[in-house]
């Protein structure tokens, strides 16, 4: 068989979720004619990957998961390569190799590769049962899996691990939390809001054990059961793994290509090679609160900085000022909304404000007369205007005492702050985050 003919494109985005789409949009606001190609190792369109737990707690399908239209690419005119993988890329010839055996010469291109679960080697793991929890083929593998009255352990108590514990627990399966750390939502929450959210677990049914990890997976072929470290047994159907997410950047591995812990990026999401950008969660972005790059694996920093990078792919300068972790969701019914720092520095230049009543839980972290964190439990009706505070970088000297208080609203911010809260930026502006705003950015990460 002859050699597959190279296909030329002048956008080669790698990727096909948040990141990738947030770039396609970008660019086709400015270039309406040169040629797109998303390749994507996934077999389906454009998702919320958020919604992989609705999917999994049968609350929605996978049409009603759809991040854009089903004729978005079309309309876009956009050709879009699903179920390929690109094993290799030669930067200074500019062609990625696919496993097809297809390849592509770019001029531009975009590396929104995501992440790749973490999953630690553990005696038994690669038994049928085990699965991890990161995209849609995960969920739709345990539906076909799980049964009436399944046991199922989670290794994990983050965002991930309690995520898909909700899900199982609507699937009416028995669910043990499995977390290293002391407590659960231990990267986003302090301990006061911790443990609200382990009760609301506990309430619910979910059995958790902490300061604790599996050692062993347990069973013939198939799962029957798990080792905790500590010699203890737990019975068991399946086993998910949902310890955390790494920067998926296998294709710049030894290419002149920065990277730390993530493919470094500048204020434009490009990397320090021509022509060559990066966003979501394969990037070290940004991130205002900390003042340097950083990883930030949401789903409104990935779409947020595809943006920037469409922008600056398609030849209109953007900056990207800065994400930071972020996240508003519920479980288990319980509302949280958290961004920033939620754990100051033991330093005294760093105060918190807090309060806890008839249950909630709101806690306020400022450094220099500046939000710098925030924790909502519970009652959370008031985050998104503290957040806008945060990102936004106002000095709360005037107000500061009165941020918890319960008439707290639009008539103590700044004019330009309240008009874009409430949607009267002028016509022509910017948002906050340095690009035209556009009412399709996600605000949440759930």
């Amino acid at each position: 068989m002859g050699k597959k003919k190279a296909i030329r494109t002048e956008y080669l985005l790698i990727g096909n979720s948040a990141g990738g789409i947030g770039a396609a949009e970008a660019i086709r606001e400015v270039d309406k004619r040169n040629s797109i190609k998303i390749v994507s190792d996934e077999p389906y369109q454009a998702y919320s990957r958020p919604l992989i737990s609705k999917y999994l707690a049968g609350e929605r399908n996978v049409d009603e998961m759809l991040f854009r239209p089903a004729d978005f690419y079309s309309r876009n005119g956009i050709d879009h390569l699903l179920d390929r993988k690109v094993e290799h890329l030669s930067l200074d010839r500019r062609i990625a190799q696919l496993a097809s055996g297809e390849q592509i010469i770019w001029k531009k291109l975009l590396l929104a590769t995501g992440g790749v679960p973490i999953v630690p080697k553990m005696k038994g793991g690669d038994k049928e049962g085990v699965f991890t929890f990161l995209a849609l083929k995960d969920a739709i593998a345990i539906n076909a899996f799980i049964e009436d009255d399944s046991q199922a352990v989670v290794i994990g108590g983050g965002l991930i691990g309690i995520s898909v514990t909700e899900a199982l627990m609507k699937r009416k399966a028995g669910v043990t939390v499995v977390e290293m750390k002391d407590r659960v939502l231990n990267t986003i929450l302090d301990e006061t809001a911790s443990s609200i959210a382990e009760e609301a677990l506990r309430q619910a049914g979910v059995r958790v054990v902490t300061n604790q990890t599996v050692a062993e997976v347990t069973g013939g072929d198939r799962v029957d059961g798990v080792v905790l470290d500590n010699g203890e047994r737990i019975r068991c159907d399946l086993v998910v793994i949902a310890i955390g997410v790494l920067p998926r950047i296998e294709l710049v591995s030894g290419t002149d290509i920065k990277v730390n812990r993530g493919i470094v990026v500048d204020r434009c999401m490009s990397t320090n090679y021509p022509d060559v950008y990066a966003c979501g969660d394969a990037a070290e972005a940004y991130d205002f609160i900390y003042g340097a790059n950083r990883l930030t694996p949401i789903w409104p920093n990935a779409y947020i900085g595809g943006r920037v990078a469409g922008y600056n792919m398609a030849g209109v300068r953007a900056e990207y000022r800065g994400g930071t972790a972020m996240n508003s969701l519920n479980y288990f019914g319980l509302d949280i909304a958290t961004a920033g720092m939620v754990v100051p520095p033991d330093d005294r230049h760093w105060e918190v404000v807090s309060q806890r009543n008839n249950g909630a839980y709101q806690k306020i972290v400022l450094n220099d007369d500046l939000v710098m964190g925030m924790v909502f439990v519970k009652d959370i009706e008031k985050s998104g205007m503290i957040f806008s505070l945060m990102k936004d970088r106002v000095k709360v000297t005037n107000f500061r005492q009165a941020l918890l208080a319960d008439d707290f609203g639009l008539a103590y911010l700044p004019r330009e702050l309240w008009q874009e809260c409430l949607g009267t930026v002028p016509a022509g502006s910017t948002s906050a985050f340095g690009m035209p705003a556009k009412a399709e950015e996600p605000i949440s990460s759930e």
